[in-house]
């Protein structure tokens, strides 16, 4: 079992940034893949990046180039660094890990999701 619990969201103005944290329970995080996605609402959960152990990240093309995913293995942390915050980037945002081989962008491929925080951008 891994519980993740995410922290950091909040309301900040367009072209701001905010760092969003998920803290990982158990001795096994190195061996999952760590995504974030995002949910507005009314509209469904969207894959926004996904972070591996070793430190390669893929992200949607909507974020791409402004957010950025780190993670300490050592603290079993994966970060959501988000910079140039748009009003279209307000959603909640969820981590979630995943056994996974590869790259997937599908929320069904991940086993463990977070309580979600808010994230607010005004214009």
């Amino acid at each position: 079992q891994v519980q993740l619990v995410e922290s950091g969201g909040g309301l900040v103005q367009a072209g701001g940034s905010l760092r969003l944290s998920c803290a990982a329970s158990g001795r096994t995080f190195s061996m999952y893949v760590m995504g974030w996605f995002r949910q507005a609402p009314g509209k469904e959960r969207e894959f926004v990046g996904i972070g591996w152990s070793g430190g390669d990240a893929y992200y949607a093309d909507s974020v791409k180039g402004r957010f950025t995913i780190s993670r300490d293995n050592a603290k079993n942390t994966v970060y959501l660094q988000m910079n140039s915050l748009k009003p279209e980037d307000t959603a909640v945002y969820y981590c979630a890990a995943g056994r996974i081989v590869g790259l997937t962008t599908h929320v069904n491929d991940y086993n463990y999701w977070g309580q979600g925080t808010q994230v607010t951008v005004s214009s």
